[in-house]
């Protein structure tokens, strides 16, 4: 198990739950990230920036295979500096709540 640490970043309520959603899976689509967590493409957006800002969060657009206009599938995933500060920022908020054996 890594080290314990409390993450600014992450903490913000929608982009823990932004990680923790990416973190059991390879990648996620935009827009099943956003239904799932109920928010708007501009909210999600937003969060998605400051956790790319932070080497946390990739995308990658393809296209998408079922349809004939130009939009494109966005997905998203938790770079490996992502994953380990998620874990980290688990760990710690575990410390906190006294949960930890």
């Amino acid at each position: 198990m890594g080290e314990a640490s409390f993450d600014e970043t992450i903490h913000a309520p929608v982009r823990l739950r932004i990680c923790g959603l990416l973190r059991p899976v390879e990648q996620l689509d935009f827009a099943v990230l956003r239904d799932a967590l109920d928010v708007s493409d501009a909210t999600l957006s937003k969060h998605l920036k400051t956790l790319a800002a932070s080497g946390y969060v990739s995308s990658t657009k393809v296209a998408s295979a079922g349809r004939d206009d130009a939009r494109r599938i966005t997905w998203l995933s938790l770079t490996n500096a992502g994953r380990s500060a998620f874990d980290a920022h688990v760990l710690a908020l575990q410390q906190i709540a006294g949960t930890l054996a």
